[in-house]
């Protein structure tokens, strides 16, 4: 509709996300019974599920696959982006138990961006007095962090959705992480309303090279301005081809213009 009323459509689906829908429709075209991991009702999991119902089913628990190994084979594994490593890894150990000749895609379907977090999590968390998770209840990669922290042994986790939610009793070491679509400046509103008096210490632990291109409607949609612009001014202005140079801009710096 908004194509036909002469709108721009941008289609934004993480990659990530379309690589599982893509695995889920070739399976299903292959007559493959799908186990996919995840949360009942999160919007990604109805999303995804919705790509090919009559082939994939919810897998919450390993209940959930005893009864499905039970159907007419073959079957594959997906898994829904933001699960928590360990949930995912318990459930996928159990299904390859279970069920011989289980497909599974070659590369993981969880999200960089998450594992990384929690990763970096499982070692701020044994150092720290209290962890702040920044990000929603509805967010199952901002759940699944809350649960590292604790699995950990950080006795006081805390999740909030805004800075306004913190506590004032907090005190020590605190550790602070985001859930994957927590916006930057969040962060940093967070980190000002805890004033540390001892400042802020940043602990790398992973250095993520993993890079997505923008949509390609997006891209297009830059060159045409650009050279709108640039006809507009009759060449006056100096090309500058800001649609090839994406890698120069963090999409916090995107955001804050």
């Amino acid at each position: 509709d908004a194509q036909t009323n002469g709108g721009t459509v941008i289609d934004a689906v993480c990659p990530l996300v379309t690589k599982v829908h893509h695995e889920l429709k070739v399976r299903s075209r292959k007559g493959y019974t799908v186990l996919y991991v995840g949360h009942e009702g999160h919007e990604e999991a109805v999303g995804t599920m919705a790509v090919a119902p009559d082939s994939v089913h919810l897998i919450q628990t390993e209940a959930d696959i005893d009864a499905v190994a039970q159907m007419a084979g073959p079957f594959a594994l997906l898994s829904q982006t933001t699960l928590s490593l360990d949930e995912w890894q318990e459930l996928r150990d159990y299904a390859i138990a279970k069920i011989p000749d289980l497909w599974l895609p070659n590369r993981s379907d969880l999200c960089f961006a998450t594992t990384n977090r929690q990763a970096a999590l499982r070692e701020l968390a044994a150092s720290a007095d209290a962890v702040v998770v920044i990000g929603s209840a509805n967010s199952s990669n901002t759940v699944a962090l809350t649960k590292v922290a604790s699995s950990v042994g950080c006795e006081r986790v805390l999740r909030v959705n805004a800075a306004s939610e913190l506590p004032a009793d907090l005190s020590g070491v605190i550790g602070v992480t985001a859930g994957a679509s927590a916006p930057e400046s969040l962060v940093n509103e967070v980190l000002q309303r805890l004033n540390a008096s001892e400042g802020v210490y940043v602990n790398p632990v992973t250095i993520e090279d993993e890079y997505f291109p923008p949509p390609p409607e997006l891209r297009e949609l830059l060159r045409s301005l650009e050279s709108l612009i640039s006809l507009s001014f009759s060449g006056l202005l100096p090309r500058d081809d800001v649609a090839s140079r994406d890698r120069d801009f963090s999409a916090a710096a995107v955001l804050a213009h």
